[in-house]
């Protein structure tokens, strides 16, 4: 039996409106569990992101590669979050990311078409949306400015600040790739930070 209280709770306590029993239905009906092993794809690159993913259990890394091979990690993610190159879902062109499991990973997802029936007939999903726009918005917004103007040690000291289960989850490289530093940067900041 898939998990559907971690979303209804997520998206009671996110819209501050609770679902009837006629909204939980049309969410179970509708959502579709999904089990990925660790290094497995929700994403690949080039492909059209057909579906959004709830987070039920599990992390997750969206990321490019460059032409050098080099791969740029764009976003980490863990329970509760959601899991969509956006761009790619909502416009149905191919995704420029690839999605990967970090750990064996429980979603949820569903599909564009399905998230505008959730939009239209379930209140606090519609409310749920609009929070998670704002703050998707918000959260882009300092992430290209840590990106863009702050050193390496304000981008490290900002990462543990807001999110600090980082550092217990994800290996040391791919925090370094998030934060657009070497992992050898990133070690010495650890160890400068512990004094």
């Amino acid at each position: 039996m898939p998990n559907f209280e971690a979303l209804f709770d997520y998206i009671q306590k996110i819209s501050g409106k609770l679902l009837s029993e006629d909204d939980k239905h049309l969410l179970m009906a509708h959502f579709k569990p999904k089990k990925l092993r660790k290094r497995q794809y929700f994403l690949q690159e080039g492909d059209v992101c057909k579906y959004i993913g709830f987070i039920v259990k599990g992390s997750a890394r969206t990321f490019s590669v460059d032409e050098k091979g080099h791969e740029h990690i764009l976003k980490l993610s863990l329970e509760n979050w959601w899991l969509a190159d956006f761009e790619s879902f909502y416009l149905l062109t191919p995704s420029r990311f690839n999605i990967e499991a970090l750990e064996d990973l429980e979603v949820l997802q569903s599909t564009n078409a399905q998230i505008e029936e959730y939009l239209k007939h379930i209140p606090a999903f519609s409310a749920m949306a609009n929070v998670i726009s704002q703050n998707y918005t918000i959260a882009n917004q300092k992430r290209m400015q840590t990106v863009m103007s702050y050193t390496a040690e304000e981008r490290y000291e900002d990462l543990i600040s807001n999110y600090p289960q980082f550092l217990q989850r994800f290996p040391q490289n791919m925090i370094a790739s998030y934060l657009g530093l070497s992992p050898e940067t990133l070690s010495r900041l650890k160890k400068n930070s512990l004094k």
